[in-house]
């Protein structure tokens, strides 16, 4: 019966370990649609905060600036993930002070989002460029990303409502391919291909954004969005404690001229969370988990003590899953 009970565990271990495993892969699609509906263009965005909950792999990516590499420090000892770690901190340490301001960590989390965002684009360029080319085509990317040969194409199995939402979906891409076909060659280049996924993150892109953004949540064509169009369909699913948190953030944060309505820039401070604001933030979270003597500076024994927090390792992973599967138990 021991023997059983071992096996048993050590089958929902496993179990456990593989499902944790699927969970943190990263998946990244260019999908206008749910950014929308999430108030958010910025994948940043959706990774850093949700509900509330910081995301230890945001930290994680923010410092080593790839999720590659983050995800290879989950699988590193405490010593071998603090050696590393110990190398990038110099790197940090723009005037070599021995300590990482917070101006440093600032400017060394700005160029982790750019790498990340140039990481996210050489994958998906590799799967969308079918004939390997080295350039992008149109019916290469409806292809990989929709599954059909041509824009025109009609699925039999889809609902009406289905197919009218990926028209919209596919018309918002094609102006948004040309935007970014800079030489209108009619192919996306490796660097005109990162600013297609990633437009955001390009100032000429932002008003494709904006319009994009009123056509889908401007219901009443004034050129603006009332509470109502900012809550959209998402308030049916929602209790009035949700609305109320959601007037406060359209009054407080967003609406900064105080009219009931949001405008051009208040709709791109919406839909398109500044990089520079979401680094700030990020900052204030690793001083408030590192900096130990609150001298408002991090020392390199101090950072590389709370390795965990920066970059991770085998056993900050092991630990999460052990508290993981203790809880399943439990729950058992």
């Amino acid at each position: 019966m021991e023997v059983i009970k071992v096996l048993c565990l050590l089958f929902l271990c496993c179990s456990f370990l593989t499902v944790a495993f699927a969970a943190t892969t990263h998946k990244h699609s260019h999908n206008t649609k749910e950014r929308l509906e999430d108030g958010s263009f910025s994948p940043k965005n959706s990774h850093h905060n949700d509900g509330g909950e910081h995301h230890s792999e945001f930290d994680h990516e923010a410092i080593l600036g790839s999720v590659k590499e983050a995800e290879e420090f989950d699988n590193l000892s405490p010593d071998e993930s603090k050696m590393r770690l110990g190398i990038l901190v110099q790197k940090m340490d723009l005037n070599a002070d021995g300590f990482v301001e917070r101006h440093e960590l600032k400017a060394w989390i700005l160029r982790s989002f750019k790498m990340l965002s140039q990481e996210e684009a050489n994958e998906r360029f590799q799967d969308v460029d079918e004939n390997d080319d080295g350039a992008v085509t149109w019916q290469e990317y409806v292809k990989d990303t929709y599954g059909m040969e041509s824009e025109n194409e009609i699925r039999r199995d889809s609902s009406e409502q289905y197919a009218e939402e990926e028209s919209k979906l596919i018309e918002d891409d094609k102006v948004m391919f040309k935007a970014a076909d800079k030489n209108a060659d009619n192919f996306l280049s490796p660097e005109e291909f990162v600013v297609f996924l990633s437009p955001e993150e390009h100032p000429e892109m932002l008003p494709i954004i904006l319009e994009q953004t009123l056509r889908e949540k401007d219901k009443n064509g004034d050129g603006k969005i009332d509470f109502k169009e900012f809550v959209g369909d998402s308030a049916k699913h929602h209790d009035k404690e949700w609305l109320i948190v959601e007037k406060e953030k359209f009054d407080n944060e967003y609406d900064k001229d105080g009219d009931g309505h949001l405008n051009g820039a208040e709709i791109l401070a919406w839909v398109v969370p500044s990089n520079d604001d979401v680094a700030t933030d990020e900052v204030e979270h690793l001083f408030a988990s590192s900096d130990e003597d609150h001298d408002e500076r991090l020392s390199y024994d101090e950072i590389i003590s709370n390795y965990d927090t920066f970059v991770g390792s085998e056993a900050t992973d092991y630990g999460d899953h052990l508290q993981n599967i203790h809880h399943f138990n439990d729950e058992l």
